[in-house]
């Protein structure tokens, strides 16, 4: 018998994305939802604030869909820094089984839709991954901790093709973007968690 798969949606709100087709959704969100009207796991969290609440190796992926440019880089408790973005990728790490795919899409810069939502405070460039795959790690003098590889290159998507979920109309959609660069506003990452270095 097989095991059943999990996914984890993070900053879900009440239409969790399961991008890989797992078996079981779960969702986590600062906001309060209806947990009668679900038809997934939801858990009630300040990720930016608080660890994860889920064990560790717990889940098959994790997607971020525009979460990440509302996770602040750094913030200044009790005249200490603290680094939410690098703790968050940490987190993601953690509560993913080893080999298990992180799949985050967010506005990049310097595309407007990374500046116009007044509540986006981390500007991803088409680099910032570098900090957190390897083989360089450079977000570990920031106390990261989690080991990444990337599973195919870093690239720029239209966020409306990426939720597409007919394969057919994704691929057209793809084929159709590609030749019209100034319409992909969002950088996608697929990372893979590597747990036994």
């Amino acid at each position: 018998m097989t095991e059943q798969t999990k996914h984890l949606d993070i900053g879900c709100g009440d239409n969790p994305r399961n991008p890989f087709s797992m078996d079981y959704l779960y969702g986590v969100d600062i906001q309060d939802l209806d947990q009668k009207k679900l038809s997934f796991e939801y858990k009630k969290d300040n990720v930016v604030l608080n660890k994860l609440p889920f064990p560790d190796s717990f889940f098959d992926s994790v997607s971020c869909f525009d979460f990440l440019e509302h996770v602040p880089r750094v913030l200044i408790e009790k005249n200490k820094s603290k680094f939410p973005f690098i703790e968050l990728m940490n987190e993601i790490h953690r509560v993913l089984k080893n080999g298990g795919i992180f799949y985050g899409i967010t506005p990049g810069y310097p595309k407007e839709e990374a500046f116009i939502d007044p509540t986006h405070v981390n500007f991803i460039t088409f680099n910032t991954h570098k900090y957190f795959v390897a083989p360089k790690y450079k977000a570990r003098m920031y106390g990261y901790t989690g080991s990444f590889q990337l599973c195919t290159r870093v690239r720029w998507v239209k966020l409306s093709q990426e939720l597409e979920k007919n394969y057919f109309l994704k691929l057209l959609k793809g084929f159709f973007y590609f030749f019209l660069p100034r319409k992909r506003s969002h950088i996608l990452w697929k990372f893979k968690a590597i747990k036994n270095l």
